[in-house]
């Protein structure tokens, strides 16, 4: 059973209604969890093997996703799973976000689907292969290594968690950084994408 109480919202001022137990403990329930509920989760990925670069990524991305919308998209994970590989072939993550007012690229096929079921989205645009501006690639997450040969190996992920948010007219970039173009991966990103509404950005 729950009850509610009244609290302030530190952003607006404004009075509330807080859920509490009935013997007053406080409910907190995760933002993400709240956001899949409302249907705002969702993810893409390319399934082509595309090889790791063996320097700093550039101009040209393995993954680029753009934001068409008038929402937020905020950013849960970006992954990569070694399709094909050599014994102990390592790889790891780079991310590039691109400022509002990018060049949108072109949208193609890839799986898409919501984290609650809902139908495939038509949100955003997903370019495997694009051509991008070079605004400051960063490595994301940990390194992984795949102990097989030729066969799919492992699977790396950055855990964003929300640290990147791809406004309206700005985008992402994906790519992977390996000991070898002999390792290539298909990529991948899982998202948020939020009303304006319910994204407080608070001072």
């Amino acid at each position: 059973m729950q009850t509610k109480i009244r609290g302030i919202n530190y952003l607006t001022d404004a009075e509330e209604d807080v859920k509490v137990t009935p013997g007053g403990t406080q409910i907190m329930t995760d933002q993400g969890r709240i956001w899949t509920a409302k249907g705002y989760g969702w993810q893409a990925m390319a399934t082509a093997a595309v090889a790791c670069l063996i320097v700093r990524p550039s101009t040209t991305a393995i993954i680029t996703f753009y934001n068409n919308t008038a929402k937020n998209f905020v950013v849960e994970g970006v992954f990569a799973h070694n399709l094909v590989s050599i014994a102990n072939g390592q790889f790891g993550i780079w991310l590039c976000s691109h400022p509002t007012g990018m060049t949108a690229p072109t949208n193609d096929i890839t799986i898409r689907n919501s984290t609650i079921g809902l139908a495939a989205g038509t949100e955003g645009i997903f370019d495997a292969g694009a051509t991008v501006v070079d605004n400051g690639w960063f490595p994301w997450g940990r390194s992984n290594r795949s102990i097989t040969a030729t066969v799919p190996g492992t699977l790396t992920e950055a855990e964003v968690a929300g640290r990147i948010i791809i406004p309206p007219t700005g985008g992402l970039s994906a790519s992977c950084v390996g000991q070898t173009a002999v390792v290539t991966v298909a990529m991948g990103i899982r998202y948020y994408s939020v009303p304006v509404t319910d994204l407080a950005l608070g001072t």
